[in-house]
């Protein structure tokens, strides 16, 4: 599956900065999940064929790729109904961002996306792209229901795309917030302990100053 789904996108367009965030938030969970479909259906795995007889054509490269891309995104709406809502109830909770901030801070905001929800993304639809793939699978190949050393890696990786979701997802809700928001935590804090810092003898504060001495 990655060689033909690589060379379709190599002929597509070069992949840049630009272009790398939409590639592996949707295409590769939209592909993982068409070989999993696959499985039921000879016309979709043919997509996939890598002997140069059947091998498919340009068009069908192309085909293949905006296919992969729609089916992302429906991955996606899955993940939002599933994975978003499970991080939301045990607790990693949307800041409110002020985006009246967000003047002179595009960039930077644009740069959290990039290398931290974007990434999210991935690991977030991966996680129902595998299970998808693997549940068709076990449906096709009357394996029972014994448990194996396929099942067992399968749990696992489910388990290090879940928790890595969840890790990218956190540092973007925290590094946003932080960004568009004047009343985060981290800010709070250190505004507090400037405010409340105690005067010293060697750099008395105003009031300390204006207190006659006795």
């Amino acid at each position: 599956m990655a060689p033909i789904l690589w060379y379709s996108v190599i002929h597509m367009q070069s992949v840049s900065n630009d272009n790398f965030g939409p590639l592996v938030a949707y295409l590769v969970p939209g592909a993982t999940t068409l070989w999993g479909v696959s499985q039921f259906s000879p016309g979709i795995q043919a997509w996939f064929t890598l002997t140069p007889a059947n091998a498919p054509t340009i068009s069908g490269l192309l085909y293949l790729t905006i296919v992969s891309l729609a089916v992302g995104m429906t991955i996606t709406a899955i993940r939002w109904a599933v994975v978003d809502q499970m991080h939301m109830w045990t607790g990693l909770q949307a800041p409110q961002l002020d985006f009246s901030q967000l003047s002179g801070k595009v960039d930077a905001f644009s740069l959290l996306i990039e290398i931290h929800y974007r990434h999210y993304q991935f690991y977030a639809n991966m996680f129902v792209a595998t299970l998808i793939a693997y549940a068709c699978y076990r449906a096709t190949a009357n394996m029972g229901f014994g448990i194996g050393w396929l099942d067992l890696g399968v749990l696992m990786l489910e388990c290090v795309f879940f928790a890595t979701s969840r890790d990218t997802l956190r540092k973007y809700y925290v590094r946003t917030e932080a960004l568009l928001t004047d009343n985060s935590p981290r800010l709070s804090e250190r505004r507090s302990k400037r405010e409340f810092k105690p005067p010293s003898a060697e750099d008395p504060s105003p009031a300390a100053a204006r207190t006659p001495p006795k």
